[in-house]
């Protein structure tokens, strides 16, 4: 059994020149860059780099909105395996969170904490960023920060997402939204 092998920032800073050629959407520089990866060495480097890619790209799609990251980094039969109630199934529903989340915190990023990359797997360790200065659901934010973490599991197949298992710190964000006492 191969033990993993931690990518030093060298090698992620040329993985990241390396991949701007491939990005689609509005450029480069809004692909999130994980602050540490880890990446099992049994996988061919092709597989591991077409992984890699599609889970920044769908990153940057949360970071910036820009759906053309979306549509690079998901498959046309895309499944959200914890479907939140209220959100359409497939490749229709990051596009209709992502709508709904900007509507309250149009300045919202996405910054890759870390990624787990084993097999046709890719675990990402998230932070959300932003401030609440729209509506969320009768409420109207006063610019107040919001920070929460989540967690991702996404399948990966042909270099695109398939699949996504995710877990958000929704306590966290409804005290901060004022939803929820704190």
């Amino acid at each position: 059994m191969r033990k993993p092998v931690l990518i030093s920032a060298l090698s992620l800073s040329l993985f990241a020149a390396a991949s701007a050629c491939y990005t689609q959407g509005a450029g480069a520089e809004d692909l999130p860059e994980p602050r540490s990866m880890v990446v099992d060495a049994s996988l061919s480097k092709a597989q591991a780099d077409a992984e890699i890619l599609a889970a920044r790209r769908f990153y940057a799609f949360w970071s910036t909105g820009d759906a053309s990251y979306l549509d690079a980094a998901i498959a046309p039969s895309f499944t959200d395996r914890t479907l939140p109630a209220g959100r359409p199934q497939g490749p229709a529903g990051p596009a209709f969170a992502s709508k709904g989340f900007r509507a309250a915190v149009p300045d919202l990023t996405c910054e890759v904490e870390q990624l787990i990359v084993a097999g046709d797997r890719v675990v990402a360790h998230l932070r959300f960023r932003g401030h609440f200065t729209g509506t969320f659901g009768d409420r109207k934010g006063a610019g107040q920060p919001v920070d929460f973490i989540a967690t991702d599991i996404l399948r990966v197949q042909e270099g695109r997402i398939t699949d996504n298992w995710h877990i958000e710190d929704n306590l966290t964000l409804f005290q901060q939204l004022g939803v929820v006492a704190q």
